[in-house]
Order: structure tokens, then sequence, then C-alpha cells
């Protein structure tokens, strides 16, 4: 072998090394990209949960509606397995409650209700933010995992794969499919 075919295959492992090192490294940063939007994710819907616990508990809702919400929230923030599906539910429950006729009036002008709904209304703004960045995090770590070489190689190692979280976060009201509008907001 002559020396300019061996720096020419040096030259293309060396290339192939660093192209296979930044791949790898790119897959990890995803993977910790998805963590951390999860991590957000995870604090917005505790956040909902409170507001809506507190709104419970305000004495502002009739009993039954009080304990109603009170009981989908605290199922909502303490589900492990099946979390989209309580947190869907804590969803439907907020904007049954919402949805009464009359509803805001029936609070009245009250300054604690208002800041009641105000900061209810920016926490679930902040779950369908936080739901959309995790998601499309999810996505793009999928996509960089499904290509040839980052399966052949194992380029993501023992990082478990990924998951969607699909809820119901629209607190506004239904359209014709049943589904809520995209943007979360309350009902006036």
């Amino acid at each position: 072998m002559t020396p300019t075919v061996s720096l020419i295959i040096i030259a293309v492992l060396a290339v192939t090394g660093v192209y296979v090192s930044w791949r790898a490294g790119r897959l990890d940063r995803l993977h910790t990209r998805v963590e951390t939007a999860r991590a957000s994710l995870d604090a917005a819907l505790v956040r909902r949960s409170s507001v809506a616990l507190e709104l419970a508990s305000s004495g502002l809702l009739d009993p039954a509606t009080s304990l109603l919400l009170a009981d989908q929230a605290h199922t909502a923030r303490s589900a492990q397995d099946g979390r989209e599906l309580a947190e869907s539910d804590l969803t439907r429950t907020l904007r049954a409650v919402f949805s009464q006729p009359d509803f805001r009036g029936s609070l009245g002008e009250a300054g604690h209700a208002t800041e009641l709904l105000a900061e209810l209304e920016a926490a679930a703004q902040q779950v369908f933010l936080a739901r959309k960045f995790y998601n499309d995090a999810v996505g793009v770590t999928l996509i960089a995992r499904r290509r040839w070489l980052a399966r052949i190689l194992r380029l993501a190692g023992g990082a478990p794969l990924p998951e969607f979280f699909e809820i119901d976060d629209s607190l506004g009201p239904a359209d014709q499919d049943g589904q809520g509008t995209d943007m979360p907001h309350l009902a006036s």
C-alpha cells in the first residue's frame, strides 16, 4: 500500500468517526431536550391541577361542582399510569364547569375570582405550549433514531424510546367534531 492510499484511508476513517460521533452527540442532545420538555410539561400539568384545586376549594363554586373538580384535579395530579386520560378528564371537567350558563356572572366581579380564572387560563395556556414543545421534541428525536446509521450502530444506546403525550387540553367550547379549539381559553 502506498503512502497516498494509506492517507486517504486514514482521512476517510477520521471523517467517518467524526460524523458518527456527531450523530451520537446529536441523539444525546435530543434525548436531553425530550427530558427537559417532559419536566416542563409535568410542571405545567401540576400547576394547572393546583389552580383547579384552589378554585374548587375557594367557595366560589357550588358544592357538587367543587367536589367533582377537586376529585378530577387530585386524580390528574396523582396519576402515574393513565396520566393522559386523567389529564383529559380534568380538562373536560373544567370545560363543563366553565360552560355552565352564566358561569362568570355567578362569580361576580370579586378580585379573587377574577385572579383565579386568569391564573387557570394562564396555566391551561402553559399546558398547551408545554405539550406542543414536548411532542415536537419527541417527533424530532424519533426521526433521528430511525435513521439507518443510528439504528445499525445503536447510537441511542439504552435510552428509552420517547412517546408522544396526547391529551385534550382545550378549555374552549367544543366544535362540531366534539373536540375543543386549538388554543385553550375559557368560555365567555
